[in-house]
């Protein structure tokens, strides 16, 4: 069976995986950054693949794939920009290809992660797909009839940036009002907890004393799920959103499947139970019930998964 080097690049960490042909991971190797100049994460990466290479199964690997942040030219590799990293126009591809002696091929991280849980997780078995990954922001990919979407410039499935409360929302990082990412990301259930904090003027949640690190979301959904009223007011409204912007996907693309993935899916069906019905409520165009919505089966996985994916296919076709 053949294999492939799938590496998936985040914000604050590498993954470089060995996967056969099935989605299993045979040999990784992880590791943290703590500087995201190019350089310095091209050599990351270069001693990442190296140290995996000297395994049995790393010196099998026929080719290298690598799911990165930003929108990528499919052709050459190039990073043309990536907003986290700071990066424009990074030769990521011919960079990795000279310090590994080997062809690259690179693909944007979000729908590498699609990929693989297209093929190998939740998605295995559908002709009509969408990954959400739900973490500091929203991303993620999708599947029609049974080809991954790429759009004009590889940049399908950009979810996150479509606005839901234009004129009362919080604003985007990316300058906009009422994005769907800042409403119902971990970093949204957050800002509708401190947006809160004035009707829940006793409330602990985010003043607490006990710690000198900041909380996060997590934190706001566990206390929801012990039933704190002022995270279960914010979980309320984290959940509308999300159902709203769920429910705009199910009318633009009509998939069998949603898979949500990221930190906080990890809610599991505190989330999903919440989230269901909201959504069929709100499914007009197309019937309702027919697109299930489920967790993501890889986790942090399926970015590697998927870049393996990648060069097994020797670029983006499934």
């Amino acid at each position: 069976m053949r294999t492939t080097l799938g590496i998936d690049l985040g914000g604050s960490h590498i993954l470089a995986a060995v996967v056969d042909e099935s989605g299993r991971i045979l040999e990784r190797n992880e590791r943290e950054l703590t500087k995201l100049d190019v350089n310095d994460v091209v050599a990351a990466i270069v001693q990442a693949v190296s140290q995996i290479r000297t395994t049995d199964a790393g010196r099998a690997a026929s080719a290298i794939g690598i799911g990165s942040p930003g929108n990528i030219d499919l052709r050459t590799g190039t990073v043309r920009y990536s907003p986290n990293f700071g990066w424009k126009d990074v030769a990521l591809g011919a960079l990795l290809s000279e310090g590994l002696g080997t062809a690259v091929f690179v693909g944007n991280d979000a729908r590498c992660a699609t990929l693989g849980e297209y093929l190998h997780g939740s998605g295995k078995g559908t002709k009509n797909f969408v990954l959400l990954t739900l973490g500091t922001g929203i991303g993620g990919g999708v599947v029609a009839n049974g080809r991954l979407v790429l759009g004009n410039t590889a940049a399908a499935g950009e979810f996150g940036h479509h606005q839901l409360r234009a004129t009362d929302g919080f604003v985007c990082a990316c300058g906009k009002t009422g994005c769907f990412e800042a409403q119902a990301s971990g970093m949204g259930l957050l800002r509708h907890a401190y947006a809160l904090l004035a009707s829940f003027p006793r409330s602990e949640l985010l003043l607490s004393k006990k710690s000198d690190k900041p909380i996060g979301s997590k934190q706001v959904r566990k206390a929801a799920e012990a039933g704190d009223p002022h995270a279960l007011a914010a979980w309320k409204r984290f959940i509308e959103d999300l159902s709203v912007g769920i429910a705009n996907v199910i009318a633009f693309l009509n998939p069998e499947i949603i898979a949500l993935g990221g930190g906080v899916s990890s809610a599991g069906e505190f989330m999903l139970s919440a989230l269901r019905p909201r959504v069929d409520e709100l499914t007009v165009m197309a019937p309702r019930g027919m697109t299930r919505i489920v967790a993501a089966e890889l986790g942090n996985d399926a970015g590697a998964i998927g870049a393996a994916a990648l060069a097994l296919n020797g670029g983006f076709d499934v």
